[in-house]
């Protein structure tokens, strides 16, 4: 891995991880065209997070520390006895940080045992280390299908409401299948989920970043241990640079996302996963049928 892809895949990280149109996906395909072995992306993509991680902070900083002092304030709340659930009782920034754990919840079904000692995640990962592209190119077409269905019913609605316990839960479920498949965009579809739900643009872009945070740094960890069962020789250089220009970029991401979604072009990002998904696909059959000699 030279300087240059490093970079690149920064890049990629950075604008996909946060824009609707998902990172894996991306990271995948590029892999894939430029030959790059995969235990060498597992580990760069893993320590890409990174960088992914420093953008969010930077950027909901305020907020993230509001959450963490609310955490302690919970804590001593239970070694005194005095915790409640009743949402008249406690502060926004609490019922927040309930409706985090509620979404949470179904990330556990991924550890789950599964077949022949592999637990799901682990069973899913032969959609991203296969030598095919078929099953991003499909799941591309359903993040931008998904994409415009969120758009659609969020024009139509009027009334806008915060996060609440059912939403919590959809946007949840939804994160949880976007880690299983490259290709299905984690952004993209717990902000789709919300707007269906009801929940408001601007809120969703925060629930959905914030949220973000325990799933992008187990997707690393477990790309990072994978990627280290397999001894591989790694430059330090090209992996700074990546995860600098993964952070940079995010930065920007997040940025332009919030420009967009205020300007309700949130639809282009589902026409653009569509006809990526449609063309990725095309290829993926002919790559196919080519190595079955046909």
């Amino acid at each position: 891995m030279d300087v240059l892809k490093a970079f690149i895949m920064g890049i990629i990280q950075g604008l996909t991880e946060f824009l609707p149109i998902s990172s894996s996906g991306h990271l995948s395909l590029f892999s894939h065209f430029f030959n790059i072995d995969t235990e060498i992306s597992g580990l760069y993509s893993s320590m890409l997070h990174i960088g992914s991680l420093v953008a969010i902070l930077v950027f909901f900083y305020k907020t993230i520390y509001e959450l963490f002092i609310e955490f302690t304030l919970c804590i001593k709340d239970i070694s005194k006895k005095r915790f409640t659930f009743n949402s008249k009782k406690i502060s926004t920034t609490r019922k927040m940080l309930f409706m985090f754990v509620i979404s949470c919840i179904p990330l556990l079904f991924l550890f789950l045992p599964f077949k022949d000692g592999k637990n799901v995640i682990e069973a899913v990962e032969v959609f991203s280390n296969d030598d095919s592209i078929l099953a991003e190119g499909i799941c591309f077409i359903i993040t931008g299908v998904f994409l415009l269905l969120g758009v659609f019913v969020d024009n139509t609605r009027k009334k806008k409401r915060n996060v609440g316990p059912v939403p919590a839960f959809l946007i949840g479920i939804a994160q949880t299948i976007a880690a299983c498949f490259p290709g299905i965009s984690r952004s993209g579809t717990t902000i789709s989920t919300g707007l269906i739900c009801g929940v408001s643009k601007k809120n969703m872009i925060m629930y959905s970043f914030i949220l973000s945070i325990p799933t992008i740094f187990a997707a690393g960890l477990i790309e990072f241990i994978d990627a280290m069962q397999v001894p591989t020789f790694i430059p330090v250089f090209p992996l700074i640079v990546g995860v600098v220009t993964s952070a940079v970029v995010g930065v920007f991401s997040i940025s332009l996302l919030k420009f967009l979604l205020k300007k309700n072009k949130f639809r282009y990002f589902g026409y653009y996963c569509v006809s990526l998904g449609v063309v990725t696909t095309i290829i993926g059959i002919v790559e196919a049928l080519m190595n079955k000699g046909v």
